[in-house]
C-alpha cells in the first residue's frame, strides 16, 4: 500500500462552512443532551449518516431509547417527521399511500392520491423487522430511489430524505429477517448498548421528574442539504481510498487479500458499496469534527458501523463464539500495522 498524500486543498468559502458545520453539530449535541443521557458515540454515528445522506440501523435490546434519540434528532432540525410501527400485518400502502375516491364539487367522483407517512424528511421505521417482504420490498424501493410506485405510477420523496431503523436483536417471534440486499442499502448498522452507572442515575433524576424540554431547532432542510453537498467535497487522500478498498477486499473470503484465519469464520463479505460508504463517512466524521481532510482515523473510527452487518459469519464462527465486530476490528488492526 502507497503512502500518497496526493489532494486539492478546500476553497476557502468550503472551510468557512466546515466550521460552521462543526458549531451546528455542536449545537445540536447540547440539544439533545438536554434529553439523551449518554450515547455520544451514537449519535455522532446518526450526524455522520444524515450529513453522508445515508441510512441508519438501530439495534439494541428494548428499553434503551432508540426511539426518543430518533425523535429528539428529529426535534433539533425543522424537517417533517414520521414514525411507523412495523407489525406483521402492514402492508405497503400503509407506507406509501393509496389512492382514495373523492368526490369533487361539482359531483364527479375521482381519485386521489393519499399519502403514507413514508412521505417526510425523516422517517422513522419502529421494529423494521417485524414486516413481511412485500412492505420490505416498498421501503428498499424509497430507501434506494427516494421514490415510491403506487398503482404504477412514481411518486417522488421531498429531499432531504432519511430512513433510521430499529431492531430488536433479542425477540425473534413474528419478525421476518432482513434480506441482505436491504441490509446493505443501510450505511450504517450502529448497536445501541447499555448505559454505564452514572448514566443510569442521570437517566432516573431526568425522566422521572417533570415534563421532558422542548429541543430548539438548528437546522432547517436547505442547511441540511447544503452540509450534504459540503461533505462530498472533503478531500480524501489518495492512500486513504487506497485503505478503505483493501480492507473491504479482505472481508471476502475468496479474494486473494484475505488472511488465511479469515477463510473459515466468512461465507460472505462486504461489496462494493461499503468502500463507497467508508469514504463519505469518513468525509462526513472530519468535517463534523472540524477537520478539512480526512484522515486515517475518521476511516477507522466508521469502519465497524459499515461493515458489520455486510460481514456474514460462517457455522464454525458462531460455534466458536466469533462475532462480525471481532471480525472487522482485527481486519483494521492488521492493516493499520501495515500501512
Amino acid at each position: 500500500m502507497t503512502n500518497a498524500n496526493t489532494t486539492d486543498p478546500m476553497h476557502a468559502d468550503d472551510v468557512a462552512a466546515i466550521d460552521e458545520l462543526r458549531k451546528s453539530y455542536e449545537q445540536m449535541c447540547a440539544e439533545m443532551g438536554k434529553i439523551i443521557v449518554g450515547q455520544q458515540s451514537v449519535i455522532e454515528q446518526l450526524a455522520i449518516c444524515l450529513f453522508a445522506q445515508g441510512h441508519a440501523l438501530l439495534m439494541g435490546v428494548p428499553g434503551l431509547a432508540k426511539t426518543l434519540l430518533i425523535r429528539c434528532l428529529s426535534e433539533t432540525m425543522d424537517l417533517g417527521f414520521s414514525r411507523i410501527q412495523f407489525t406483521p400485518d402492514l402492508m405497503p400502502m400503509d407506507i406509501t399511500g393509496t389512492d382514495i375516491l373523492q368526490e369533487s364539487g361539482t359531483g364527479r367522483r375521482e381519485f386521489e392520491f393519499a399519502k403514507g407517512p413514508i412521505f417526510a424528511n425523516i422517517v422513522l421505521a419502529d421494529e423494521i423487522n417485524r414486516a413481511p417482504s412485500k412492505t420490505q420490498a416498498a421501503m428498499l424501493e424509497a430507501m434506494q430511489e427516494h421514490r415510491v410506485t403506487v398503482v404504477g405510477r412514481p411518486y417522488t420523496l421531498e429531499e432531504p430524505f432519511f430512513v433510521l431503523a430499529t431492531q430488536n436483536p433479542i425477540e425473534q417471534e413474528g419478525t421476518y429477517p432482513l434480506p441482505e440486499a436491504q441490509l446493505d442499502r443501510f450505511m450504517f448498522m450502529i448497536e445501541v448498548n447499555y448505559p454505564d452507572l452514572q448514566e443510569e442515575i442521570a437517566i432516573a433524576r431526568t425522566t422521572t421528574g417533570g415534563a421532558l424540554p422542548e429541543l430548539k431547532h438548528v437546522l432547517n432542510g436547505q442547511q441540511v442539504q447544503a452540509f450534504q453537498s459540503l461533505v462530498r467535497r472533503v478531500p480524501v487522500p489518495d492512500h486513504i481510498y487506497e485503505f478503505a478498498a483493501h480492507l473491504v477486499r479482505r472481508t471476502r473470503p475468496t479474494d486473494n487479500e484475505a488472511p488465511e484465519w479469515i477463510k473459515p469464520l466468512v461465507n460472505w463479505g462486504a461489496g462494493p458499496r461499503a468502500v463507497q460508504y467508508l469514504i463519505l463517512g469518513a468525509k462526513a466524521r472530519a468535517a463534523l469534527l472540524g477537520s478539512y481532510m480526512v484522515r486515517l482515523e475518521d476511516v477507522v473510527a466508521v469502519a465497524q458501523p459499515v461493515l458489520m452487518h455486510r460481514v456474514i459469519t460462517s457455522f464454525g464462527a458462531e460455534s466458536e463464539g466469533i462475532t462480525s465486530p471481532q471480525i472487522v476490528q482485527r481486519l483494521v488492526d492488521e492493516l493499520e500495522k501495515e500501512d
